[in-house]
């Protein structure tokens, strides 16, 4: 089961030519969701192919302008195709007022159900087939939550050389085995599924953090992600300013990711002060602290394998 994290969008507070505003869209084989919907957001979904009309869900911070001003485009751009499921969005107190005043002083023609879901973190806001997704609190000018999205774990490989060895003929049995249940031979011995199954094996997390102060709870919400993409929105050189608007710095982004253990981390949602050329001081602060630290950009595409698979080239 493929699952790829696209980052539309990486600036903070105002678009750049180069650069629009914080948004991370989740692909997990048919299902998509969109965490965060900065201006700009349709750019990228439009340059990157997606099919944005099979959005499941939309994940909302906080109510900020940049966290939230393409998210009146992108509900009426769902309107130009069909659409039968219901478009949800989550989020902390207002946004439900933001979509209906939009809605409302827009006259939107919207001919698909949106189901608007106000939140208090932490809770688990959304689940599918083998995943959740969580929410957790932040601390910013604003309520703000941070997201996690976690597979369950999977069933173990399963061993045909020990069901061989056990008189297991290949065909329904074998299924039923790898299914969980206990199967009967033709010799009439009992045989569990636990003597041909492995050990479990771990699902995938990605987690979505942005907009908050540095706060050591957020390492134990984000631990063992393979991805966290993480605001490092200052150099150690703008701490306090950081501290004063309730931000964090890409080296307090990369204390969180080792003290989370997670495989790679992201940053995101820069300040405009900080060119394209000025971002490497961002990513070298924090991987001085965190090794496996990227700077995202504009379309740049995660494959998350699972462990023990080869992450594909890019």
């Amino acid at each position: 089961m493929n699952m790829e994290v696209f980052i539309l969008g990486c600036g903070g507070m105002m678009p750049l030519p180069y650069r629009h505003l914080t948004s991370a869209l989740v692909r997990r084989e048919g299902d998509l969701f969109l965490f965060d919907c900065g201006e700009g957001t349709q750019v990228s979904l439009r340059r990157l192919n997606l099919r944005w009309k099979r959005i499941n869900a939309i994940f909302i911070s906080h109510t900020h302008a940049d966290h939230v001003t393409g998210l009146p485009g992108l509900l009426m751009l769902s309107s130009q195709v069909d659409r039968d499921e219901p478009l949800y969005i989550f989020g902390p107190p207002k946004i439900k007022q933001y979509v209906e005043a939009s809605r409302d002083t827009l006259d939107m023609y919207i001919n698909y159900e949106i189901i608007v879901n106000e939140i208090s973190a932490p809770c688990v806001v959304y689940g599918g087939e083998g995943f959740y997704i969580r929410a957790f609190p932040l601390r910013h000018t604003k309520p703000c939550v941070g997201y996690t999205l976690e597979e369950l774990d999977r069933p173990g490989e399963f061993n045909p050389v020990a069901a061989e060895a056990l008189q297991v003929p290949r065909g329904p049995l074998w299924g039923r085995l790898q299914g969980g249940e206990s199967v009967t031979t033709p010799e009439g011995a009992t045989v569990h599924s636990d003597q041909v199954m492995g050990p479990p094996r771990s699902g995938r997390k990605f987690s979505f953090v942005t907009d908050t102060l540095y706060l050591p709870s957020i390492a134990g919400e984000v631990k063992g992600s393979d991805l966290l993409i993480c605001e490092g929105m200052f150099a150690e050189s703008e701490a306090d300013q950081a501290a004063d608007k309730k931000h964090m710095t890409a080296r307090q982004a990369a204390s969180i990711a080792r003290d989370g253990g997670v495989k790679k981390l992201g940053l995101i949602h820069y300040s405009p002060r900080y060119t394209d050329r000025d971002l490497p001081i961002l990513r070298d602060e924090a991987s001085s602290l965190f090794p496996n630290t990227v700077l995202t950009r504009d379309r740049m595409v995660f494959p998350l394998p699972f462990e023990g698979e080869e992450e594909p080239d890019e």
